[in-house]
């Protein structure tokens, strides 16, 4: 089976040694899941260091425990991530037997004994005035302690730092990059701004590094985008930077055709960046050239790879599509957009010639040859019906998984 035309290579059967060490990592695993059961339920101090570790030992061998990050997020906003003001904190999990970070009041002290119990009485004029009977309307309650925000900083990149093995070997789990993510929003919350800003520069660094290792990584492309976002709000008094995404998916595309997930982001920033360049008629004209020029060239090397196709198919959409979706140059008539139609079919014939098993080719042969004429306000001419039946019955040659498709195309086309 392939995944953008990479093929998986099967695993070799384990060894009695491998299964051996396999049984003893999951005695262990099974170990500190029960010791960590055991003390998460309520425990003298919810900051408890021992706890902590026990968290990352349970991550080390498992990062898809979610029970394990939980408690461990319990650990850090007890301890030295907690916050100094007296209320909840609004990215504290909620106060319950399992999560409060306070030991409950004693059983003498929250429910007293009806024959021991002795009700205060009313208080005097006089001790209202004095205040001696407890908090007076006019008192305050003392000033937080400042936070400490060099501790802050430590923790905060500690934790970062105990996350990039595990994602070294665990790239695609969705709970180390949850975790991530709920690490720097602690420094939005707890910190000043430039200081959240820079641990936030950091990260986009990391993850740049990151990407250049593991091209493709979808879930990095996601975490990053994330990333630029908060980087970009007013949480961090922040500035657009679609210019410079956009020149970074220009670089990791040049670094791989195949980058699936270069050309998706390309394609979701492209609106914007036309709309804040204050791109007029002619610059959005010229923009869609350049597009489909670097993306003839990228399948004049690999036609045979579907992320080109997929970017190709996004471009011709803003001719052939009349929805309401932002469209790079929305201004084209009907002319000028079959003219464009009509290139684009042209140089996918000259592949044709020299790749003529390529079920690619096929498919954007069939969908633009058929949306030409509804540009064109007109039926398909004898040559284009001619042509869709030949491509057709190669494609369903080459493609038969998908014979019901085909034949539904061909009833839509008028050719049976």
């Amino acid at each position: 089976m392939e995944s953008h035309g990479i093929a998986r290579t099967a695993r070799k059967p384990r060894t009695e040694a491998q299964l051996q060490a396999d049984l003893a990592k999951i005695a262990n695993l099974r170990a500190l899941e029960d010791a960590l059961l055991r003390a998460s339920p309520r425990p003298a101090d919810p900051a408890d260091p021992a706890t902590l570790a026990l968290t990352t030992k349970l991550l080390r061998l498992n990062p898809e425990h979610y029970t394990a990050w939980n408690v461990r997020r319990r650990c850090l906003t007890c301890g030295s991530l907690s916050r100094p003001s007296p209320g909840p904190s609004p990215s504290a999990p909620p106060v319950s037997s399992s999560a409060a970070c306070t030991p409950p009041p004693s059983s003498a002290a929250a429910s007293p004994s009806s024959s021991t119990a002795i009700p205060p009485g009313p208080a005097s004029p006089l001790d209202r005035e004095s205040g001696r009977s407890g908090t007076t309307a006019d008192e305050q309650p003392p000033p937080p302690p400042p936070v400490n925000n060099e501790k802050v900083v430590d923790t905060l990149k500690n934790e970062l730092m105990f996350t990039i093995p595990l994602l070294l070997e665990f790239p695609k789990s969705y709970w180390i990059w949850k975790y991530r993510s709920w690490l720097l929003q602690q420094a939005i919350d707890i910190l000043p701004k430039p200081i959240a800003r820079r641990i936030w520069e950091e990260e986009l660094g990391l993850v740049s590094k990151m990407l250049t290792k593991d091209r493709r990584n979808f879930h990095a492309w996601g975490y990053r985008r994330k990333v630029v976002a908060t980087l970009e709000s007013a949480a961090l008094d922040g500035t657009s930077l679609v210019e410079a995404e956009f020149a970074y998916t220009t670089k990791m595309i040049n670094m791989d055709l195949s980058n699936f997930s270069a050309w998706h982001n390309r394609s979701n920033l492209i609106p914007r960046l036309l709309e804040e360049r204050g791109a007029d008629d002619a610059a959005r004209q010229k923009f869609l050239e350049d597009e489909l020029d670097l993306v003839r060239e990228a399948l004049n090397v690999g036609p045979e790879d579907q992320s080109l196709w997929f970017y190709h198919h996004f471009l011709v959409q803003n001719m052939t599509e009349p929805d309401s979706r932002p469209k790079i140059a929305p201004s084209l008539s009907s002319m000028e957009k079959a003219s464009y139609v009509r290139r684009e079919i042209e140089d996918i014939k000259d592949l044709l010639e020299d790749y003529d098993d390529i079920t690619w080719i096929y498919k954007a042969l069939l969908d633009y040859t058929r949306a030409l004429p509804r540009i064109e306000g007109r039926e398909l001419n004898d040559e284009e019906t001619e042509e869709l039946q030949t491509w057709m019955t190669k494609v369903r040659q080459l493609d038969p998984m998908r014979n019901g498709r085909w034949t539904d195309l061909k009833k839509e086309c008028s050719l049976l």
